[in-house]
Order: C-alpha cells, then sequence, then structure tokens
C-alpha cells in the first residue's frame, strides 16, 4: 500500500471529516470491456472504502489518512479488475471485499479486435483491519483457462449465527452458486449450486437470487440459518402472473441488489422490483412495475442500495452496458440497448410510497451513507460488448458528496422520459412514480389510430393496482394528461407502431 501525498477534506457532520486523495478519476490502464467504476462504497468505524475498477485499486480512507492496496496479494501486476457488483461486508473491526481480478492481465488482437485473456483471472475475497490498516488476501480462486473463468464474487452477507460470510457467484463459467466462507480456516464450500448474484437475510433465512446466465432471474432460493436446508420459490419468465398491473416483461431480468426492509424481500432486477413477503405463504410474490422500458438495460444493475431513514435509496441506470464496435448482425441490439430513455434517477422508496429524489449521468455504480452525507459513485460510461476490449478503462468517474437533508426533500424540477414505438412494441412498459411530481404530460406522435392502457399502482405492502384506463390514440399528435394519476404508471399500446415517439414530461 502507498501513502499519496494532496488530500481534499470533507465535513460529513459536526467534527467529522474525510480527507480524499482525490475525487475524479480520470481513463487510466485497466484492460477490460468498456468501463468499471467505483464499487462496494462501505463507511465502517470511520473508514471509507471502496474499489476504483477497472484499475485493480482499493482505497481505504480516514480522517487523517488514505491506503491504497493494488491488489498484490493476488498476483503481479499490470493488474485489472477489482469487482464491478458492490461485493463488500463489514463486521466488528473489518470490512471484507470481494470480485475478480486479472493479474497479471492478458490483453491481445485477434481480427482487428482486443481481447482478454482470462488465465490470470482470479476471484478473490480480502478483508482490511480498521484498527490495525492491514489488508489480507482471505481467498483466491481462477480457472487457468484462457476464454473461461472460475465465478465472480458479486455479493458478500454475514452469517451472525455461524460467523461466516455467504458467498454469492453467477458471473463465470464454472464455479457457479452459493458459498460460504469460513472465517476461521478461511475455507470455501459450496451450499447450492444454483448461480446467484446477491443475498440478504430476512428473519431465520439468507435468501438469494437464482439467476442463469443471459436469462437472468429464474426464482429465490433461502438457506435456513438455524435449522439448515433450502427452500424455493420459482418464477415464470415474463413474471405475468405475479405483476401488479397484469402484464409481462419481455426481456430477462437481470439482478442488481436485494434488500430487506418491511418484514420482506426486495430484489431489484432491470424492470422493476420483486417482492417476496413470507408471511403470505405461496401468494407472498409480487412484481412491482419501476422505469421498465422493454429491451433497454435500464435499471437497478451493477449497482448497490443503502437503507437511509428506514427506506430502500437505489439508483436506476441508464447506461449499464453497452455496444460500441459496429456489427451487422448486432445492428438491432445496439440500437436498443445503446438507447438513452431517460436519466439515471436516484429512487426512494417508503412504503405505499416512492420518489425520484435526484437525476444524474449515465450511472451511479455504487451508493453510501454517511453522517450527514450521501457519498455516490458515478461513471459516464457503461460496461461495453466483447468486440469493445482496450487495454484501458474509458470511463470518467468520480466521487460526490450530497447532504442528507436535501436528498431526503429534494425533487428534480423537470424529468423527462423519451420512448419509441420500436423500442416499446405493444408490451408493457414505463412503471413511473408521480406522486412527488404537480404535472406530468404525455406527448405522442403516432404513426397510426391506436389505444393506450394506462395502469395505475402503488408499491404499498402489498402492492395495489388501483386502476386500469384506456386512451384513444390519433394518428399525428396527442396529449395525455397524466396528472390526475398520483402513484406509479406503466402502458401499454394495444398494437405495435415502429413510428411512434412518445415524451413524457414531469414538473415539479
Amino acid at each position: 500500500m502507498k501513502r499519496l501525498g494532496y488530500t481534499h477534506t470533507i465535513g460529513l457532520s459536526e467534527g467529522v471529516k474525510l480527507n480524499l486523495p482525490t475525487y475524479r478519476f480520470k481513463p487510466r490502464a485497466g484492460s477490460e470491456w468498456g468501463s468499471g467504476g467505483i464499487f462496494g462504497l462501505k463507511y465502517h468505524m470511520n473508514v471509507l472504502y471502496f474499489t476504483l475498477s477497472f484499475e485493480a485499486e482499493a482505497y481505504f480512507l480516514t480522517d487523517n489518512k488514505f491506503k491504497v492496496y493494488r491488489y498484490d496479494f493476488v498476483g503481479p501486476s499490470p493488474r485489472s479488475g477489482g469487482d464491478t457488483y458492490n461485493a463488500v461486508e463489514a463486521v466488528d473491526d473489518r470490512i471484507f471485499f470481494g470480485g475478480w481480478v486479472n493479474s497479471p492481465v492478458g490483453f491481445k488482437v485477434i481480427n482487428n479486435y482486443g481481447r482478454i485473456d482470462f488465465t490470470n483471472k482470479h476471484s478473490h475475497i480480502h478483508s482490511y483491519n480498521v484498527y490495525e490498516g492491514v489488508v489480507t488476501l482471505l481467498w483466491k480462486e481462477s480457472a487457468g483457462l484462457e476464454d473461461r473463468w472460475v465465478g465472480e464474487v458479486s455479493s458478500l452477507v454475514f452469517d451472525p449465527l455461524n460467523i461466516r460470510l455467504l458467498v454469492s457467484r453467477a458471473d463465470g463459467s464454472m464455479s457457479l452458486g452459493v458459498f460460504s466462507l469460513n472465517l476461521s480456516s478461511n475455507k470455501m464450500e459450496l451450499l447450492s449450486d444454483k448461480p446467484s448474484m446477491k443475498g440478504a437475510i430476512l428473519g431465520d433465512t439468507a435468501c438469494f437470487d437464482v439467476s442463469i446466465g443471459l436469462d437472468g432471474i429464474h426464482g429465490i432460493q433461502c438457506l435456513d440459518l438455524i435449522r439448515g436446508g433450502w427452500t424455493y420459490k420459482w418464477l415464470s419468465k415474463d413474471l405475468k402472473e405475479i405483476s401488479v398491473d397484469g402484464e409481462g416483461v419481455v426481456r430477462p431480468l437481470q439482478v442488481g441488489s436485494i434488500a430487506a426492509a418491511y418484514g420482506r424481500l426486495l430484489t431489484f432486477v432491470r424492470g422493476g422490483v420483486i417482492i417476496l413477503d413470507p408471511s403470505e405463504g405461496d401468494e407472498g410474490l409480487y412484481f412491482v412495475r419501476l422505469y421498465d422500458f422493454c429491451g433497454k438495460d435500464y435499471g437497478p444493475l451493477r449497482t448497490n442500495h443503502v437503507v437511509v431513514g428506514g427506506g430502500v435509496l437505489i439508483p436506476f441506470n441508464t447506461y449499464t452496458h453497452g455496444i460500441l464496435k459496429y456489427r451487422e448482425e448486432l445492428k438491432n441490439v445496439s440500437r436498443t440497448i445503446n438507447y438513452i430513455p431517460t436519466t439515471s434517477n436516484l429512487l426512494y422508496i417508503t412504503p405505499p410510497k416512492i420518489r425520484v429524489i435526484g437525476s444524474f449521468g449515465a450511472r451511479i455504480t455504487s451508493v453510501e451513507h454517511l453522517g450527514t452525507k450521501l457519498v455516490l459513485g458515478c461513471n459516464t460510461m457503461a460496461n461495453l460488448g466483447v468486440d469493445d476490449s482496450v487495454p484501458y478503462d474509458i470511463g470518467e468517474r468520480d466521487l460526490i458528496f450530497i447532504d442528507m437533508d436535501n436528498v431526503l426533500r429534494r425533487c428534480d424540477d423537470l424529468n423527462i422520459i423519451k420512448v419509441t414505438g420500436n423500442i416499446v412494441g405493444n408490451n408493457a412498459w414505463g412503471g413511473i412514480p408521480l406522486n412527488n411530481y404537480r404535472k406530468a404530460l404525455m406527448y405522442v406522435k403516432a404513426g397510426k389510430d391506436n389505444y393506450l392502457r394506462i395502469f395505475d399502482y402503488d408499491i404499498g405492502l402489498p402492492p395495489t393496482l388501483h386502476s386500469s384506463d384506456t386512451v384513444d390514440i390519433d394518428v399525428g399528435k396527442n396529449f395525455v394528461d397524466l396528472s390526475n394519476y398520483n402513484n406509479i404508471v406503466s402502458f401499454k399500446f394495444e398494437s405495435e407502431d415502429p413510428r411512434a415517439e412518445i415524451y413524457i414530461s414531469l414538473r415539479n
């Protein structure tokens, strides 16, 4: 670890300050696909930790000093990676952090396309002792193969009963599932062979998603921490049977974060949130559509949530994944995935209400609550496709600090949403919170006569559908006043209109 020189001081609350070596990170060496970001933000015992990915640098900042660990214990330089899913947990005097590291990284050019060699790609778990300022490597694993890798560590959950870390692994070619890391022996043990991205403890169980590759979430698996054994709740692929607006989802739902709050499990996915209420047995599953733009990867992906004032605060990002290199066979996919329908929005969920409390750029990769401040790790660039590999990170990343009282009160004065008919087709879309906006207007430039269904529902526990209305849409210009709806609204055209242009203007 190396001590840097100049610092920038941030006041967190009365008498508490934090020294930052920098709060802006320009593109630097770190071979991978597009851009990583600032991940794993965790404030614990006066230490702020985060990993800068793809540079593979872990930062530990306090009020009087800071250290940078460059994953030397994993292998030789040059390195890339670190973490891209916010795998971090804090227990007593230690901060546990996981992820993956290429060490050393291998970059080559094949047929004019950049390629990453995964031979030295390792999954890892480290700990940092906040009293001693010492990093320890607890575990690492590598497949040692050029084009395959072991499951990245995407989530760490501390099991207080059995004194272990429960580890989620779904991104990889092998060694996938839910694992246990014994904190006495540092031995990793497979508990479930069903891949998982995230987990959280709810009551006497630890619950995890079941996510299979690009198919996204298939179900929820829960481990009884007292008696042992697993229980499962399986989901239909389109979630129609549990959707509050009664409509399905057209794309696989990748998992971004899982929160336990109000005695429920909230699994945030692309397209919305799946709510599990264990007190209702088999009937206690709901899907609430939020910012669903069908083929677009808009959503709470590659980010995390934080509990603030008893509510759940989570970013929904507009540009998590993208494709830059043109290929004819990927033209339609590229147009959809690169489409920007609206800003990245910071949502504050306090059932039955949900509020947009801030709008930001391409994506927020991590969020943490520090006294009177909220800190966000932000990025201008997405993770990109395999053909977009370059030997450096191409995003500009920064840390921003926001006064907490402003966070809980504020709402952007204006929010614009823009979609096109060829993106949404005749599928359900939207899930736009309206209850903190005074004026809401939809403009539709239609290519043909059509009907638009509007669903109004809340995110109560349980969620409730309040109304389902049908509006005539004429060819040409149409204005639909949404100001009479006070909750969350989603939409569905009766028939597909590829030429349609839709704008929604929300004003405070």
